[in-house]
């Protein structure tokens, strides 16, 4: 068993708090990311969907998870559940500082999440104040203007890693 972080950062231009729709811990917020088989090092093809509200049980046992799936090259089994409670939104002092701020964990057991994919369904909010929802980083980057704060606004550049938590 193993723990991962995933963590996140951008370039936030007049912009903080950058975080899924729901905050931190969105049960409607889908994550997507390559799997690694832990067993003969074969990578997904396509990335793998998770969500806090969607679960199934683990085979051969008694306890639910977020994701049971067979490696498709060697057969072997392997699940991915997600620890809530652990994320924060990425402020604009972090993104200065070239820090990355922690999303969400997963206990993986026979995996390794690898190359997560930034999508729909963020919220950001202006130094000002306004709220910016249902922002989409699949593009790469967001750009609005904020009235209230008469200030051009953008999100560019977000990267995203996997740490392994001790």
């Amino acid at each position: 068993m193993v723990n991962y972080m995933l963590m996140i950062t951008a370039e936030l231009e007049n912009l903080t708090n950058l975080q899924p729709e729901g905050g931190c811990d969105d049960p409607n917020f889908s994550y997507f990311f390559k799997l690694k088989c832990g067993y003969c090092g074969e990578v997904t093809q396509k990335e793998t969907c998770v969500s806090l509200n969607e679960t199934v049980p683990v085979p051969k046992s008694k306890g639910i998870t977020h994701l049971a799936q067979k490696c498709k090259f060697c057969s072997r089994e392997g699940t991915v559940t997600m620890i809530a409670g652990q994320g924060r939104p990425l402020t604009q002092e972090i993104s200065e500082a070239g820090n990355y701020s922690p999303l969400m964990g997963f206990d993986c057991r026979g995996f390794e999440p690898l190359e997560f994919a930034f999508g729909g369904g963020w919220k950001v909010e202006s130094i000002e104040g306004t709220q910016f929802d249902g922002v989409d980083l699949s593009g790469g980057e967001f750009a609005e203007y904020d009235e209230k704060g008469e200030c051009p606004v953008m999100i560019s550049n977000p990267r995203a890693v996997f740490s392994v938590v001790k």
